[in-house]
């Protein structure tokens, strides 16, 4: 039997003969195969890899770029967390991405001012360590002075987690915060 002739037959014989599984051509009418999907890889111009950035699940993404704009985002399949499953808030990402009023800048406001200022990343950084190191460096307790007891540790500083931090990260955060001789280390996801 000619490919013509299968296609005059009709859908259910059409489907035992072309497609017993009733997943390809013979479920499809002629319309629905030119359909392009929005999201189609060759309608984007990149696909980036990204995590969820709304809980500590870490639920993979991937992320549909177009003009340099995030234009959609569908689960990652790849992912060993979430084997390509969004949550509602998760297909909300290009709404938090593209957002008109995203921050995008470091913001800082010196004390008892009363505007913000944009800091460049760099000096950021660099403020934070130095106001780390000289806390640490004022509050330091090598030992108690009741009975000379070693304590090595500060109070000066304490970290608290996000629930936007997987298990890795809050991992290396406190293996810092510890190495730095902080006590409270705490993560809001327990409290």
């Amino acid at each position: 039997m000619g490919k013509t002739r299968r296609r005059r037959l009709p859908p259910l014989l059409r489907q035992l003969t072309d497609d017993p599984t009733g997943r390809g051509v013979a479920a499809q009418s002629g319309r629905s195969a030119a359909i392009r999907p929005r999201n189609a890889k060759d309608t984007a111009d990149k696909v980036v890899d990204s995590v969820c950035p709304y809980c500590a699940v870490g639920c993979g993404q991937k992320l549909y770029v177009k003009d340099e704009k995030v234009v959609h985002v569908e689960g990652d399949p790849d992912s060993p967390v979430s084997r390509g499953r969004l949550c509602p808030r998760g297909s909300s990402t290009p709404s938090l991405i593209n957002s008109p009023t995203r921050v995008t800048t470091v913001r800082y406001r010196p004390p008892n001012a009363t505007e913000w200022q944009d800091l460049d990343l760099d000096t950021a950084v660099d403020m934070i360590a130095d106001r780390v190191i000289d806390t640490r460096r004022r509050t330091w307790q090598d030992r108690r002075h009741s009975d000379n007891a070693m304590l090595r540790r500060t109070l000066g500083f304490a970290h608290l987690g996000g629930a936007t931090l997987d298990n890795e990260e809050n991992y290396l955060l406190k293996k810092l915060f510890s190495a730095a001789g902080a006590v409270a280390i705490e993560n809001q996801a327990r409290i």
